[in-house]
C-alpha cells in the first residue's frame, strides 16, 4: 500500500477526526495530517499554501455540513483555485440523501461519497485510488 505524505481532513466534528485519524494510522496510510472545522478556514490555509509553493495535502475528506462554510460551499470556491497538483477529493458525510450523493457526482474533482463513519476498508479502498 502506497503512503501518503499529507492528509487534510475537514470536519467539525472532533470525534470524526479523532476516529479518521486513528483509522489511517492503523492503515499506515500517511506521515501527516492537516485538520480544520469548517471550510472557511480550509479555504484561507490552502490558498496561502498555494500562493506559497508548499506541499498540498494528496488525499482531503470534506464533510458536508459545518458552521461557518459547509463542504458543498468550499468545494465551489476550492475548485475554481488553480492547483499545482490534483488533490483527491473524498466526500465523507453522515448524509444518506440521494440528492447529496448526485450532487457530489457533479464535481468531477470528488472521487467518490463515503457515509459515515469512515473505516479501515474506506482507507485502502482510496489507496486504490492513488
Amino acid at each position: 500500500m502506497k503512503k501518503i505524505n499529507l492528509a487534510c481532513i475537514i470536519d467539525d466534528d472532533p470525534i470524526f477526526v479523532f476516529g479518521a485519524k486513528k483509522v489511517m494510522q492503523l492503515a499506515n496510510f500517511c506521515q501527516s495530517f492537516m485538520v480544520f472545522p469548517n471550510g472557511k478556514e480550509a479555504l484561507v490555509k490552502l490558498k496561502a499554501i498555494i500562493e506559497s509553493g508548499e506541499n498540498l495535502p494528496e488525499i482531503m475528506l470534506l464533510d458536508l455540513n459545518m458552521p461557518v462554510m459547509d463542504g458543498w460551499q468550499f468545494l465551489e470556491e476550492f475548485t475554481s483555485i488553480p492547483t499545482p497538483k490534483k488533490i483527491q477529493i473524498y466526500i465523507v458525510s453522515s448524509s444518506l440523501d440521494p440528492e447529496d450523493i448526485e450532487r457530489a457526482k457533479d464535481f468531477k474533482s470528488v472521487n467518490d461519497y463515503i457515509i459515515k463513519p469512515i473505516a479501515i476498508e474506506n482507507i485502502i479502498d482510496i489507496t486504490k485510488d492513488i
